[in-house]
């Protein structure tokens, strides 16, 4: 049972609606989830040597490798069900340019969608997908 995990912004409100939208198109349960500022978010970070302190994208930790930005986005896309998977599309598009439109939306998030002022806290039907 290999889970990639998938570390996520948890006081970013574009960030929680995009783990609901992947939770409800995990019917193989293949991610677990952590917020990057929480203690298990921090210790993926570190084994990493990854910022602690930067929030402003998604990382997907599969085993001993990560991928983030667009890459992360495109990977996740792989393993949904139904129409999210045309996202794989965009490995077509040079990584530069999509990274750079994700960092466009990754700058102006909280500007754009709000802040929430803790860490997202798992529903109990949605716990055991959250690290600790």
């Amino acid at each position: 049972m290999n889970k990639k995990i998938i570390l996520f912004d948890g006081v970013c409100n574009f960030c929680n609606f995009w783990v609901n939208f992947i939770i409800n198109r995990d019917s193989d349960n293949s991610f677990l989830f952590s917020a990057l500022q929480s203690e298990s978010g921090q210790e993926i970070l570190k084994s990493f040597n990854l910022s602690t302190t930067e929030f402003d994208t998604f990382i997907l930790v599969d085993g001993d490798q990560y991928l983030t930005r667009s890459d992360a986005v495109i990977s996740i896309a792989k393993n949904l069900k139904g129409f999210p998977k045309i996202l794989i599309i965009g490995k077509w598009i040079p990584k530069f340019f999509r990274d750079f439109l994700y960092d466009l939306v990754a700058k102006s998030r909280y500007k754009i969608f709000g802040k929430r002022q803790s860490c997202r806290i798992p529903t109990p039907e949605e716990k055991s997908r959250f690290l600790n």
